[in-house]
């Protein structure tokens, strides 16, 4: 079984996948933000096509450091309410404090160029996320 990983942005979305197996995340891609949630949806629902198989949606929940929804985690509960509508597959949110932060720190450290690190922290950090997911699961 296949789950998919969205780390949501301000403004792209990163996506991860994990093998059939459901055991390793790999970095997929990430989408830029269009101007709607029905946009959005065409763009996940044109990757989960071509990867056969997903059975399940894992979207990043940022809560604050205390645990708490502050105003990014609403935004991403708003945009899983939306995404809902759209597809059969099973969306569920989980915690993904300082993922972002975590692997644009060790881009950072490892010397990657600017424009590098912004093209591959969202589908990093998708996937530290979705790891973290089907670590806990097994």
């Amino acid at each position: 079984m296949r789950v998919l990983g969205i780390d949501y942005g301000e403004k792209r979305l990163g996506i991860a996948l994990s093998d059939p197996l459901g055991l390793m995340a790999h970095p997929l891609t990430f989408i830029s933000k269009n101007k709607t949630v029905e946009a959005d949806a065409r763009a996940i629902k044109h990757i989960i096509e071509e990867y056969s198989e997903v059975e399940k949606i894992v979207v990043g929940l940022p809560k604050t450091m205390k645990g708490e929804i502050g105003q990014a985690a609403q935004k991403v509960l708003a945009f899983v309410a939306a995404l809902k509508g759209f597809f059969p597959q099973e969306i569920i949110t989980w915690d993904e404090r300082l993922t972002t932060a975590s692997v644009t720190k060790t881009l950072i450290k490892a010397d990657v160029s600017r424009e590098k690190r912004r093209q591959n922290v969202d589908k990093l950090a998708a996937a530290v996320m979705l790891q973290s997911y089907l670590d806990r699961r097994r």
